[in-house]
């Protein structure tokens, strides 16, 4: 059967895919985007719909139109943490945030790579992986409106999602390329649309609350009235009695009383840390694909968006240079590691700390902990508190205080990851030995809290 040749084949049309495909078609590339769903279906994918803004985006794509297009709320200032024992805690951001209307701004992100030079291919299911006798990754084999089709490419651009089915067909025998990936490294989120017939009073706040296991709920705004409403959790719960949870929240709020939903979505996501790499010869995965997902708060748009643009960046150079090696491809992996790959590595081990410990017990110590500090280690991994803080979480966490000490030890291992990280190496040589430092400050966390191993 004759086969398709680009310079570049991009498998999946979410964020990812989009921004790596826009990215190399602007650079002059010959890029086609594969994505599943028919044209109208394209960018519908279950999200929290929450960012911080375009200032996280890389300016390859029209941002003034992203933003006049899809984004609904952009006025949100603050976060509510929801406490079911107690007192909320109402954080005001530093700067203003943004709800989305997903399948818009999907679909206009898609309309980007199109128009700056990208072949769309809708309703092209992607089944197999092709490799040449040096294990090289030369393109995708895709069914098509029932017809077969191979594309051959220099870079595959490895953009569908978690638990990524071109890794499942990929043989990485001889790379670097991370296959210590489980499926209780994810986890699974389901949301619904509400139109909701009065205007809420948190139109400015995106507000979570904690599930009776390990899990949380979250109410985002796109307007006064229209609410993304959604739980995730992790794939070791039950399913449906979590979705149970999230219906049963609903009935006991008022705001959605003669509510309507418009719209219903379940996704799998990654709540681990980035691939140790992500590339081998002619392949690179990023976004959701790679672990590019905050792994507390399940925030993947911004890692995503910017993880493709330079994974096509580096694909851009590789392909002008004739190697598309894996060691050619590096560089992409550390510029991740050393951007938000060392945050979202540092709030993993919070995510560890919290799987050791009882959610009773967890509420209540984030109840104590004081706003900002608290924002701060789930969106960076560290934070900082003058003594009056320190000495008044330690007044209102009494009967908690061996947890807080390991809480506290916890966050020392978090700076020694970041540090790590930041020296992430400039080329697969020295690649065993960083994990092999990064490997001993995770069996030091694991002993610490008690725990099996997460990788």
């Amino acid at each position: 059967m004759p086969a398709e040749a680009y310079d570049m084949v991009v498998v999946g049309g979410g964020t990812a895919g989009a921004f790596a495909a826009a990215t190399a078609a602007s650079e002059g590339l010959d890029v086609v985007l594969l994505e599943r769903k028919s044209e109208e279906e394209a960018g519908h994918i279950a999200c929290g719909d929450a960012i911080k803004g375009t200032s996280t985006f890389p300016d390859v794509i029209d941002l003034d139109y992203l933003k006049e297009e899809s984004f609904t709320n952009q006025n949100i200032t603050r976060a509510v943490f929801e406490n079911p024992r107690g007192d909320d805690l109402d954080v005001p951001f530093r700067g203003a945030g943004a709800v989305v209307d997903r399948k818009r701004y999907g679909e206009v992100i898609l309309e980007e790579a199109d128009r700056l030079g990208t072949d769309m291919h809708y309703d092209t299911v992607v089944q197999d992986v092709s490799q040449d006798d040096d294990g090289r990754v030369t393109g995708v084999r895709a069914k098509q409106n029932g017809t077969v089709v191979e594309y051959e490419a220099d870079v595959t651009i490895d953009g569908a999602g978690a638990l990524s089915i071109l890794q499942d067909k990929t043989d990485f025998s001889g790379t670097t390329f991370d296959t210590n990936v489980s499926y209780s490294q994810f986890c699974s989120a389901y949301r619904e649309v509400i139109d909701v017939p009065e205007p809420v009073d948190y139109d400015d706040a995106i507000v979570f609350k904690p599930t009776e296991e390990l899990g949380y709920l979250w109410y985002f705004p796109r307007s006064p009235t229209e609410i993304n409403a959604g739980l995730g959790f992790q794939m070791t719960e039950e399913p449906m009695k979590l979705v149970d949870s999230l219906k049963q929240d609903l009935r006991n709020r008022p705001e959605f009383e003669g509510g309507t939903v418009t719209d219903k979505l379940g996704a799998a996501l990654p709540t681990r840390r980035p691939y140790d790499s992500a590339v081998a010869p002619g392949f690179i995965a990023a976004g959701d694909s790679a672990g590019h997902v905050n792994p507390t708060t399940g925030g993947g748009i911004p890692g995503a968006a910017k993880s493709a643009h330079w994974a096509a960046k580096h694909a851009v150079k590789a392909i002008s240079d004739g190697d598309v090696s894996e060691a050619s491809l590096w560089e992409y992996n550390r510029d991740v590691m050393t951007d938000f790959g060392k945050r979202f590595a540092a709030v993993d081990l919070y995510n560890i700390w919290g799987m050791a410990h009882d959610v009773d017990e967890l509420v209540e110590i984030v109840s104590s902990l004081p706003g900002q500090q608290l924002l701060d280690s789930l969106s960076k991994g560290s934070s900082n508190m003058g003594l009056g803080l320190k000495l008044q979480t330690l007044v209102k966490t009494f009967g908690h205080w061996d947890a807080l000490y390991e809480l506290y030890r916890v966050r020392k291992r978090a700076k020694e990851i970041t540090t790590i990280y930041n020296a992430y190496p400039s080329s697969p040589r020295a690649f065993e030995g960083w994990q092999t430092s990064r490997d001993s400050v995770m069996d030091d966390l694991y002993d610490l809290v008690g725990t099996d191993p997460k990788y």
